[in-house]
């Protein structure tokens, strides 16, 4: 019998976190090995909130890449209440710099720093708009009283909605959505509101985290919902339509930091990311979908060039470790000990 093979353009992951330091040249590998571009995430400590900080970000990345590399890291600059206007143009200016990522204050990891107040960065969102510089958004509120499940839906309705309608000129990235409330949204918005998908939350559903006993590697932030949410994340990711880009989200943490009394928010996919959005593809008879939510989608909306190179996946399965090296500790990658469907053939 014939192995399936499946050639598509060389991918890009729009949204990334290969944290900093002895971690960052662990894990970084991982993805150049499948991805040519990233967008990276800013939360470190401290948050990379000026374009010298980003600038600076990006030389460790590069330094820390393997000589054969061939991987291009796409900065963002930390939204804060101390951002100004004159920031965003900076950034705007600098060819290094592609967006501007917005947290809640605490929503997740390294989030602190984030906006309490959206009101208050609101001239900064305008220069944005009048910059084309895309805004990306860690769509959640974090009121205490809001309960974790209904979060992104109640960010729809407080926040995003007034801001796809104030700013109609704003590229607005709705990262890592996981209810159908979001796709609906999306959806129905303008063309200058896209959204991105994790493997994780196209996988998993939030019976993951409590399957035989508590499951700390599976907990992430937004955290899974019920399977009607990934079906309807499922649906949108396959679907062919350009709103809906790869964006895995992949958040290494070692894993005492996950498996402890306050364990850290985070799913590491990186390690074969692609692998496993090829058997959601697969399983949805969708495979001829995959290159474009994999490789065009998302250069696309960012007004980048599509890439120039290919990558072949192979049906054929492939075993995943209990443990990957972090440098400073092991961690822990999605599905440890079990198999991959696909593999990437390097």
């Amino acid at each position: 019998m014939t192995t399936q093979t499946l050639t598509i353009t060389r991918p890009d992951d729009w949204h990334l976190h290969v944290r900093d330091g002895e971690m960052l040249g662990a894990v970084l590998p991982d993805t150049a090995r499948q991805f040519a571009r990233a967008i990276i995430m800013p939360n470190l400590k401290p948050p990379v909130a000026t374009v010298e900080l980003a600038l600076a970000y990006r030389d460790r990345i590069l330094a820390a890449l393997p000589d054969e590399a061939d991987f291009e890291p796409l900065m963002t600059l930390y939204l804060t209440e101390q951002t100004t206007p004159d920031d965003i143009r900076q950034a705007a200016d600098n060819p290094f710099v592609h967006a501007v990522k917005y947290y809640p204050a605490g929503a997740t990891t390294n989030a602190a720093s984030g906006v309490r107040d959206l009101e208050r960065v609101m001239p900064v969102i305008e220069e944005m708009e009048k910059q084309g510089l895309p805004l990306l958004m860690h769509g959640e509120v974090t009121d205490s009283e809001i309960d974790i499940f209904d979060r992104e839906a109640v960010f729809i309705e407080r926040h995003l909605d007034g801001l796809v309608k104030r700013f109609p000129g704003l590229p607005m990235v709705f990262e890592h959505i996981t209810t159908s409330a979001a796709v609906d949204f999306v959806l129905a918005a303008p063309d200058n509101v896209a959204a991105t998908i994790t493997a994780h939350h196209l996988l998993l559903n939030r019976n993951a985290i409590f399957d035989g006993g508590l499951r700390p590697h599976h907990y992430c932030l937004p955290v899974l919902k019920r399977e009607s949410n990934r079906q309807s994340l499922v649906k949108a990711a396959t679907s062919g339509n350009p709103k809906f880009f790869l964006g895995t989200d992949s958040a290494p943490h070692p894993k005492s930091a996950k498996e402890s009394d306050c364990g850290c928010a985070g799913v590491y996919s990186a390690l074969h990311a692609m692998e496993f959005y090829a058997e959601v593809f697969d399983d949805a008879g969708a495979l001829d979908k995959l290159e474009g939510f994999a490789s065009f989608h998302g250069p696309d909306f960012y007004r980048l060039p599509r890439n120039p190179d290919t990558l072949t996946l192979v049906a054929e399965p492939q075993e995943i470790p209990e443990t990957v090296d972090f440098a400073v500790e092991d961690g822990v990658p999605l599905r440890a000990g079990g198999q991959t469907r696909w593999s990437v053939r390097y």
